[in-house]
């Protein structure tokens, strides 16, 4: 399963959170956003409980981590990328 992970980081460390996020063992995507949230990861794990124990926990302990929200990826239309564009 998967998930995205959006976490709010403390004003300049967003590149620090960036480096260590990659190196953690389930994490597929890390980016920088604007809005509510810094950053986003996408995530993977064999069950949900897998991503909070494997994932979420250690992203937890990333110093300058401050809030994290986790959306549970429900349903992918992967189809919908292998259509080429209408016009």
């Amino acid at each position: 399963m998967q998930a995205f992970i959006f976490l709010q980081v403390q004003v300049g460390t967003d590149a620090e959170v960036a480096r260590r996020l990659a190196d953690l063992p389930g994490v597929l995507e890390v980016d920088a956003v604007t809005g509510p949230h810094d950053v986003v990861v996408r995530a993977e794990a064999d069950s949900i409980d897998e991503l909070g124990k494997r994932v979420l926990r250690p992203i937890q302990e990333i110093e300058g981590v401050t809030r994290t929200l986790t959306c549970p990826i429900m349903r992918r239309w992967t189809w919908l990328l292998d259509q080429p564009p209408e016009g």
